[in-house]
């Protein structure tokens, strides 16, 4: 795992988009295929992204993305519907056509049906060749996607309860907490651990505890995020508010400053 800690959310954002443009160029083959987060932390990744794509960097315009996740039971025409937040947040910002745009599908009239379009989409990532590139948030509770505390570090792409803190941070987005949806499709550990680089982003003290746990502390289903500790090539990003609690700062920063010949 490599751990990279700059001054601002600012710094961290560019040098994660930095992450995701190597990773890409490093794992695909041919268009980039995006494993894409919500949430506030990658918005500034988006925008770095967006950028390097009118330097003409790299062209999203063929692009395919994969959503991590999705609520059940919300229409995906509704504003705060993960399809609708990704189109207006990087469809609209990168580049990438909506057609190219996978989102799981949270609607089914049983529980069978949806989880058998879980199932469906796990196969149309492998169909795509896999993911390049997963760009990560983590939740306060260590969460990845939506897979919460408890959930399995081998876990497939399922219909997931969502806790109550998860649900109470989302409040904000809906008229009420009695109105966000009290389940989820979300891409599984297993099936994040795939993709070819995970690049996770995290900015700010309310994030410190979660990337403490993650990155530092046992490897355990009580922490989602720390499965990163698995995965050949991780890269996290963090401001040094998110960094805050972190024991082994000195040899991250050490690390980062890079192999150097001649000295």
């Amino acid at each position: 795992m490599e751990v990279l800690i700059v001054d601002t959310p600012e710094e961290a954002a560019a040098f994660a988009a930095s992450a995701v443009l190597d990773g890409l160029r490093a794992y695909g083959t041919g268009n980039p295929v995006l494993g894409l987060a919500t949430g506030s932390s990658p918005l500034g990744l988006y925008a770095e992204l967006a950028a390097a794509a009118q330097r003409g960097e790299v062209d999203f315009s063929a692009a395919r993305g994969f959503a991590l996740d999705e609520y059940v039971g919300l229409d995906d025409t509704h504003e705060q519907s993960y399809r609708q937040t990704l189109i207006r947040e990087v469809c609209n910002v990168i580049g990438l056509p909506e057609s190219g745009l996978n989102v799981p599908n949270g609607n089914g009239e049983t529980v069978a049906q949806i989880a058998e379009q879980a199932a469906a989409y796990d196969e149309a990532i492998k169909a795509a060749g896999g993911v390049d590139v997963q760009i990560l948030g983590i939740g306060a509770n260590g969460h990845l996607g939506f897979n919460e505390p408890a959930s399995s570090l081998r876990s497939r792409t399922r219909i997931k309860r969502l806790a109550s803190q998860t649900r109470e941070d989302n409040a904000r987005f809906f008229d009420g907490l009695d109105q966000v949806p009290t389940h989820c499709v979300t891409q599984g550990l297993g099936t994040v651990q795939e993709a070819g680089r995970l690049v996770l982003i995290a900015t700010g003290s309310h994030k410190a505890e979660a990337i403490a746990a993650a990155v530092e502390g046992p490897l355990s289903a009580s922490c989602p995020g720390s499965v990163l500790q698995l995965h050949p090539d991780a890269v996290v990003v963090l401001d040094e508010a998110a960094a805050s609690r972190l024991k082994n700062r000195a040899y991250y920063d050490d690390a980062a400053a890079g192999l150097q010949f001649g000295i």
